[in-house]
C-alpha cells in the first residue's frame, strides 16, 4: 500500500479520461522517478494554466486572452459561426485548417438521460448572435450521435425564424474507409448525402 498522499494523487489522476487506476499509478511512479525532469515542470505548467487560461466570453474557447485569439482575428469569415459541442471539437477543426470562420461552444449536448437541458448549455448566446448578425451561416458541427442529432434539431427549430441560414457537416464514408468496416448508420448517411461527380 502506498502512502495516503500517493493514493489520493492516484485516485485524482484515475478520474481523468483514458486513465484508470493502473495507468494513474504508473504515471505517478514515473513522475516520482524523475521529479526534477517531469514532476516539477508538470506542476509548474499546471499552475500556470490554472492562473492564466480562461473561457472566452464570446465563443467559449479556452485561451489566455479575453476574448480569445480566434475571436480577435479580423481576417476570419465574419458571416460564419461553427457550433461545436466542446473545446476539443473546436481545436480539432482548427487543426484541420479547413475552416476560417468563428465558433460557438455549446458546452455539451442535450441529454434527457443525463438531465442536460437547454438551460445547462450555452444556447441562448447563439440565438443572440444569429439575431444581431444577419445573413450569418450557422454550421452545425455536432457529433452523429443521438444526443448530437437531438441538439441539432432543437437548434434548427429555434433558429428557423431568425435571419440566418443553417447547414450541417456532411456525413458518410471517411477518406480511406472500407465499406465492409462501416456501420449501417454511416452507410445510410453516405447514400443520403451522395452527389453527382
Amino acid at each position: 500500500m502506498a502512502a495516503p498522499e500517493l493514493e489520493h494523487l492516484i485516485k485524482l489522476l484515475s478520474k481523468l479520461p483514458t486513465l484508470g487506476p493502473r495507468s494513474a499509478r504508473r504515471a505517478v511512479l514515473s513522475l516520482l522517478a524523475q521529479k526534477e525532469k517531469q514532476f516539477v515542470p508538470l506542476v509548474d505548467a499546471m499552475k500556470q494554466v490554472l492562473d492564466t487560461v480562461q473561457t472566452c466570453p464570446v465563443c467559449g474557447n479556452l485561451d489566455t486572452s479575453s476574448p480569445c485569439t480566434i475571436c480577435q482575428d479580423l481576417n476570419r469569415q465574419k458571416t460564419q459561426i461553427c457550433v461545436v459541442r466542446d473545446v476539443a471539437d473546436l481545436w480539432a477543426i482548427e487543426r484541420s485548417g479547413v475552416y476560417r470562420g468563428y465558433y460557438h461552444v455549446l458546452g455539451g449536448l442535450l441529454s434527457a438521460l443525463d438531465g442536460i437541458g437547454p438551460d445547462e448549455l450555452q444556447i441562448e448566446p447563439l440565438f443572440q448572435k444569429a439575431t444581431h448578425q444577419p445573413d450569418t451561416e450557422i454550421i452545425m458541427a455536432l457529433p452523429a450521435t443521438v444526443e448530437g442529432q437531438t441538439t441539432a434539431h432543437y437548434l434548427l427549430d429555434r433558429l428557423e425564424n431568425l435571419p440566418c441560414t443553417v447547414s450541417t457537416l456532411s456525413r458518410g464514408v471517411p477518406v480511406g474507409g472500407e465499406l465492409d468496416y462501416l456501420d449501417d448508420g454511416t452507410l445510410q448517411m453516405a447514400f443520403k448525402a451522395r452527389r453527382k461527380i
